[in-house]
């Protein structure tokens, strides 16, 4: 496949439809040097974006968590994501809706005079972790820690949180892996790089607590789904002793959607019934 940089089609910018290639940027946008911008992840699956207005929401409570304001309303997001599913003639999309401070008056780390523009662009996009989800991801452990609260806006889907996320799967994919988990600023079990992660032990299901990094809305879909089937689930601060303890693993997110964990460092996980039961129920999910 092409680079995303050269492909046919459409990517929606600021109210209009711009041809694929034609949809650039200045050198000097702010966003570039400075990280203004915040974006979400979503499916589209026989033409119905899955929890769309959860994601638009997100994506205006995220620049604000950032002190922008996107000029749209989430119902004019929501029609413009549609639009341009329309016009790449898509039904089963990865859809990505990007906001960010552009190229204006101001060029240093201040730019409440710059512009805030807003593109979505739209493409077909398989299974992010391959055939993991069949025989279950191998994960690397990062060096790199989710940062404390009270240094970045954690809680935001913004573009510069994602920087020791990419540094920990490049390091990852160098040893053979296919993401990695992180442990959190205080030393707890956080996330993978671009997707929350769960365990079983006993029959029971236990992820972290998210004080400190994104609740993902399919973290929040996959914990209703538990617990409409009366499995317990614990939102706890997790140890990384317990990692040999637990026997099943999985992770969730709109690029992942609930994917199978096999190995993390030196832990070994099985896929599971429960495991395997997830991910078939989500996959019915979000085709209904």
């Amino acid at each position: 496949m092409a680079g995303y940089d050269d492909r046919d089609g459409f990517i929606w910018m600021d109210g209009e439809l711009v041809p694929w290639r034609e949809a650039n940027v200045h050198i000097l946008t702010h966003a570039m040097h400075y990280a203004s911008s915040v974006f979400e992840g979503e499916r589209a699956y026989n033409g119905k974006i899955f929890k769309s207005v959860e994601h638009s929401e997100r994506l205006k409570r995220s620049a604000n968590m950032i002190d922008f304001e996107i000029p749209y309303t989430v119902e004019q997001i929501e029609a413009a994501k549609y639009e341009v599913m329309k016009a790449n003639n898509l039904s089963d999309a990865y859809v990505r809706p990007v906001a960010w401070r552009g190229a204006g008056q101001d060029m240093g780390v201040a730019s409440a005079r710059n512009p805030v523009r807003l593109a979505i662009a739209v493409w077909e996009w398989g299974a992010y972790y391959g055939d993991a989800k069949m025989k279950g991801a191998k994960l690397d452990i990062s060096k790199w820690k989710r940062p404390s609260p009270e240094t970045v806006p954690s809680h935001a889907k913004a573009a510069g949180l994602y920087m020791i996320c990419t540094m920990s799967k490049h390091a990852a994919e160098a040893k053979g892996c296919s993401d990695a988990m992180m442990f959190d600023y205080r030393g707890y079990v956080a996330e993978a790089t671009g997707a929350n992660i769960f365990f079983v032990k006993d029959g029971e299901v236990h992820t972290p607590l998210p004080d400190c990094f994104l609740n993902g809305i399919t973290r929040q879909t996959v914990i209703g789904m538990l617990q409409d089937r009366g499995v317990t689930v614990h939102e706890r601060h997790i140890e990384p002793g317990e990692l040999e303890g637990f026997e099943q693993c999985w992770l969730t997110g709109t690029a992942a959607e609930v994917t199978p964990v096999g190995q993390i460092g030196t832990y070994s996980f099985e896929v599971g019934a429960l495991t395997r039961e997830m991910a078939e129920a989500y996959e019915k999910l979000v085709r209904e």
